[in-house]
């Protein structure tokens, strides 16, 4: 039965969960009968019941990879230039308050607690899937909070996704590759129809790649978006010390290389500067705030190096394109004997088309379990390696398989963790690393 749509004397609506974070996480899993329910009246319709605030520049973020990276470059160049920055992203690494930030300071579990609240109080009979409850309980938070600027990262797809309820005043798509095919379609110009729901008419709408999918681009030309594509409109160059940003305001030199590694992440940051040069007029952001927010950018398990030896390489690569980026910097990365990588995956992933392109790094795999009933087991994962002469392991939990890398390593190895969220997550638990990247 649905609760109420009152509240009830304690805070919570009544049928509601008790006054925890957790369990609310546990009431929103129970909601919905699908964990993933495309689509928008839901949540429009919740949302005109909200209280309605101020309205702010938006700046909405999709892409099969990269859109975190490019939402952590707004957040950090937004906030250098002192503004109160909202930034909804998701899926979370350690803790659920991840997921909503206002000037790179997490919720806290009260302030989500009373989001969730305010969400319930008005939901009625709606039924809201946990990613849909979330969002909207992030855009409550965000309100109350008073925020100048509202950054949001797409969860899944972008047309029918929760976040594309709110208009963005500039949408950016930084790529379109295969992943979530069973939600979004069967090829890349499939997929890049369902991205493409987040531009809108008259406005910026910014592509990261040269490669441009035709139903992005006729989308974008049908609504009459103001169209940029990289290759085209913008690029970057580097030197060995810095490096260039070319776009349609003219050319930002001598810029400092992102504290994020990886050379694929100057395809992030210029995203990121096209969607900045694009709302000059509402957001002015000087040279010198963006030098600072690429320096001070901070986004866990995206070729993170944990302190110490062996080397401990942590990313959340999951899916061909990411792990291409991914093994493309790790055959960059000189002066290491062996390589260890522990994985772990989920069954609908791409698991030998991940798997293959480590053929050449791997010198021993410790593969893991993931939980049901997504999570693939070590055994379906070993199946889907590529031939080789790399030893195989196989553990119960990420946990066991980087403790087993870690002892099984000299100070000039390094292990590398990376696939899903929930294998990355599970290492940083295990190693002590539950700082996360954000200031609690």
């Amino acid at each position: 039965m649905q609760p109420d749509a009152g509240q009830g004397a304690s805070g919570t609506a009544p049928g509601a969960p008790a006054r925890d974070l957790k369990g609310w996480l546990a009431y929103l899993e129970q909601l919905h009968s699908k964990p993933i329910d495309l689509g928008l009246e839901r949540v429009r319709d919740v949302l005109e019941r909200l209280p309605t605030a101020r309205k702010v520049p938006v700046i909405t973020v999709g892409g099969t990879n990269g859109k975190g990276s490019t939402t952590a470059y707004l957040e950090a160049i937004l906030q250098a230039a002192g503004y109160r920055v909202g930034c909804y992203t998701s899926p979370h690494l350690l803790r659920y308050n991840e997921r909503m930030r206002v000037n790179a300071r997490l919720a806290s579990d009260a302030e989500i607690v009373a989001a969730f609240t305010q969400v319930e109080a008005v939901r009625g009979n709606t039924p809201l899937t946990y990613f849909e409850f979330g969002t909207l309980a992030a855009l409550q938070h965000f309100q109350v909070s008073a925020v100048d600027v509202l950054v949001l990262e797409v969860g899944l797809g972008g047309r029918l996704d929760a976040v594309n309820v709110i208009d963005p005043d500039c949408a950016v798509v930084t790529s379109v590759a295969l992943d979530h095919m069973e939600f979004l379609g069967p090829d890349r110009e499939s997929i890049a129809g369902e991205k493409a729901g987040i531009f809108r008419a008259g406005r910026p709408a910014i592509f990261g790649e040269s490669d441009v999918p035709e139903r992005l681009r006729q989308h974008a030309e049908a609504i009459g978006a103001q169209f940029w594509h990289a290759g085209r409109d913008f690029r970057h160059e580097s030197t060995p010390s810095q490096w260039n940003f070319h776009g349609p305001w003219g050319t930002q030199y001598a810029l400092p290389y992102p504290a994020l590694r990886g050379a694929y992440q100057l395809d992030n940051a210029v995203c990121a500067l096209m969607a900045l040069g694009s709302l000059q007029h509402v957001l002015p952001v000087a040279q010198q705030h963006v030098r600072e927010g690429l320096v001070r950018v901070n986004l866990p398990a995206r070729l993170q190096v944990l302190p110490g030896r062996p080397a401990v390489i942590l990313d959340v690569a999951h899916n061909p394109h990411a792990a291409t980026a991914l093994s493309r910097s790790l055959a960059r990365m000189a002066g290491f004997k062996r390589t260890h990588l522990v994985l772990g995956m989920l069954q609908d992933k791409d698991i030998a088309g991940v798997t293959a392109l480590f053929a050449d790094l791997a010198d021993d795999w410790y593969l893991c379990d993931l939980p049901p009933p997504r999570g693939a087991s070590a055994a379906q994962v070993c199946a889907a390696l590529p031939p080789g002469k790399a030893q195989v392991r196989q553990f119960a939990t990420p946990a066991e398989a980087v403790q087993a890398a870690l002892a099984a390593a000299t100070e000039d190895d390094r292990v590398v963790a990376f696939g899903s969220f929930l294998t990355v997550a599970a290492v940083m638990e295990a190693l002590g690393r539950t700082d996360g990247a954000w200031t609690p």
